[in-house]
């Protein structure tokens, strides 16, 4: 299936590793040039090159979502380099602090909500005005399956999470007349290494535990969640706007 991403260009932020590393990877294989934006340099090298080792295109800019200002050198050094910018995957993100609602901390939630949220808001900010001018385009933005239900002890980022899929939903209203078509991903729990550091990944019974909430009984891979977001791309969803694709599992039909 040819995705059509012949000298595109995308954005990935959160590029460096995880989701985010396997569809900047994804992307460059059909053909797009790839900025990976990311706070983690060192990794965020390492997966820039691999993709340039395979004879495609990608550069690297160092990038906090949270910061206005550096979003929008993002956007402008990625213009100044390919020359366009087509589409947008927005998927950094941090998962903050585990505790009930009453015990968080409020430096922490402000983190949170900063980069899962108004990074999301900044990111699309800029993006738009320099797709605009192609008069067409996809920004996808990373959700979670915690954007439509709760999970005891991530009020935080349960709440980032549903605000991206309302603010995905109002960009599509405003936007989607002028081509840009605006749509989020809802990931369930995915092989990554945001699963690694809550310790999902390397205690068994923590994962046994995790893969029985999956009716399809097991984790999904990032290169699962990289497909959808090509597709939701790809002019085979021309239709799809203001959509919330869940690749969860079934997570959420319990």
């Amino acid at each position: 299936m040819d995705l059509g991403f012949n000298e595109k260009v995308v954005i990935i932020t959160g590029g460096s590793t995880g989701i985010g590393a396997a569809t900047a990877q994804l992307f460059a294989r059909e053909g797009a040039s790839v900025v990976i934006a990311d706070v983690n340099e060192t990794q965020g090298q390492v997966t820039t090159q691999q993709i340039q080792q395979a004879g495609e295109k990608a550069i690297f800019i160092h990038c906090d979502v949270s910061n206005a200002s550096q979003v929008q050198q993002m956007v402008q050094q990625t213009v100044s380099h390919f020359g366009r910018l087509d589409f947008a995957f927005n998927n950094a993100g941090i998962e903050g602090n585990l505790a009930p609602i009453a015990d968080q901390d409020p430096d922490a939630w402000n983190k949170v909500i900063a980069v899962n949220l108004t990074g999301v808001f900044l990111c699309m900010k800029y993006q738009i005005p320099e797709i605009l001018k192609n008069g067409k385009g996809s920004i996808v933005n990373c959700a979670s399956i915690l954007g439509l239900v709760g999970f005891a002890g991530a009020g935080a980022y349960d709440a980032a999470k549903h605000g991206v899929i309302g603010l995905t939903q109002n960009a599509a209203l405003e936007y989607s007349a002028a081509g840009i078509r605006i749509n989020a991903v809802a990931p369930g729990f995915i092989e990554t290494p945001m699963l690694e550091r809550a310790g999902i990944l390397t205690s068994p019974d923590m994962r046994k535990m995790v893969e029985s909430l999956h009716p399809i009984g097991r984790i999904g891979k990032a290169e699962e969640i990289a497909g959808a977001v090509a597709w939701l791309c790809s002019d085979y969803a021309s239709f799809v706007t203001g959509h919330t694709l869940l690749v969860d599992g079934a997570y959420t039909s319990r």
